[in-house]
This record gives structure tokens, C-alpha cells and sequence, in this order.
């Protein structure tokens, strides 16, 4: 589903140089897989993130998602590729405060060619299989973090996406929370969704098939399943 060959982010310093955040990256991630990406700060792990999330286009390298050379693209073909096949889970949730559950699960939808009788239905779905339906009409300032989390997922798999992409998805929640949202993440999985998480818990780690290491901008371990 991803293949990264030679892939580096480097931001220019003075007289010339370079500080490189990711070096040589090169990872294959198969379609259906659960993989974290772990190491202590600084490592590159978000950038590396958000490359694969075609946010960041200041890099250097190939990047392939599903045999589309993503490298070749221009910046509105990376965004309807982005919008069609990849969700978002942050740590801060980044619900948009003004507009309700409802409206929040809308958004992903509407970036699609989807009449609004077929919106309806898919967000009708997607809260009753959430049982967040009677959260439908508040708004993110009168949720918990856990639920506010849960409307994040919720957002980032509406529109059926083949990978989501988590970056300390349960940063800022409880221990049951933080259970409750990788539990989640795990079934998602376990129905064919490709998904890679930032983290730095040992413990979301285990619910993945694979750990990378990065260290410095390098991978360091994890070309290899884990093992069981």
C-alpha cells in the first residue's frame, strides 16, 4: 500500500547547511496492516506522519500510495488523494468548535461528490455505530475528552478511507479512554483498515502487527513483523 524509497525532510540553516529530520527512509507497509511508529522526541515520527498524510510537500524522495507515485503529483492531486483515501486522529481532536457532532462528521463528506440525502444517511450510520447519537446536536466544548476523541474516529473513517493515520491518538485521555479508542482501532483493523499511529506507549504499541523505531530521523528496527 506504501512504499517509501530514499525519502528525506531537511529544513536549510545558515551558510549553506542542512538539519535533516528524516534520513533515508525507506518502509513498506502492506495493506491491512497496524503499524506504530515510536521513538523519543525529535525523532521525526510526526514528520514522517504528515509526509504520509500528504500535508507536508517539502521533501525529497518516492513516496508510492497504492502504486501512485504521490512524489509526481501536484499539490491539488495530492489533496483530492489525501481526502479520498486517508483519515486523521489527533491528540488535540481538532474538532471545529462552532459546529456540532453532526456537522463535524459532515465535513469529510462533503469533499466528496455526495448528495446530502446520502450525507445524512452515512452520518446517521456512523453515530448510531458510534452510539454518540444523543451527542448529535452538541457542540466539541460540551463533550469529554473521551468523546470528543470518539467523534474524531468517528470523523476520520466516515468516509471509508483505506488508512488512518493517528498521531497520539490518546494523548490526552484517561487510561479507560485511551483502552476504549484503541479497542476501536483494533476492530477498524480487524474490517481491512490500514492504520499507523504515532506513539509513545509501550502499551498502544502492542494492539500493532509492527513497531518502527525511528532514532534522529532514522529507522533503527522495524522492517520485520513483531513478534507474537
Amino acid at each position: 500500500m506504501i512504499r517509501l524509497r530514499n525519502l528525506e525532510r531537511s529544513y536549510p540553516l545558515a551558510h549553506g547547511k542542512f538539519f535533516y529530520v528524516l534520513r533515508d527512509i525507506n518502509l513498506d507497509i502492506a495493506e491491512g496492516e497496524f503499524v506504530s511508529i515510536m521513538g523519543p522526541s525529535g525523532a521525526g515520527k510526526s514528520s514522517l506522519l504528515h509526509i504520509l498524510g500528504m500535508h507536508d510537500h517539502g521533501w525529497a524522495g518516492e513516496y508510492f500510495f497504492n502504486e501512485t507515485a504521490v512524489h509526481h503529483l501536484k499539490a491539488k492531486e495530492r489533496a483530492a488523494l489525501r481526502n479520498e483515501q486517508i483519515g486523521f486522529v489527533f491528540q488535540q481532536y481538532h474538532l471545529l468548535d462552532d459546529l456540532t457532532v453532526y456537522e463535524n462528521l459532515e465535513i469529510p463528506l462533503s469533499y466528496r461528490k455526495v448528495s446530502k440525502t446520502e450525507r445524512s444517511a452515512i452520518v446517521a450510520d456512523t453515530l448510531d455505530r458510534f452510539q454518540i447519537v444523543a451527542k448529535k446536536d452538541l457542540y466539541p466544548r460540551q463533550l469529554s475528552g473521551g468523546q470528543q476523541q470518539l467523534v474524531g474516529v468517528a470523523r476520520a473513517i466516515i468516509s471509508n478511507p483505506k488508512m488512518i493515520l493517528a498521531d497520539e491518538p490518546t494523548g490526552n485521555l484517561h487510561s479507560s479512554q485511551g483502552e476504549e479508542i484503541m479497542e476501536l482501532f483494533k476492530r477498524l483493523n480487524a474490517e481491512g483498515t490500514t492504520i499507523l499511529q504515532v506513539t509513545h506507549s509501550e502499551k498502544n504499541a502492542g494492539y500493532s502487527d509492527r513497531i518502527i523505531q525511528l532514532r534522529d530521523g532514522w529507522i533503527v528496527d522495524g522492517n520485520q513483523p513483531k513478534s507474537s
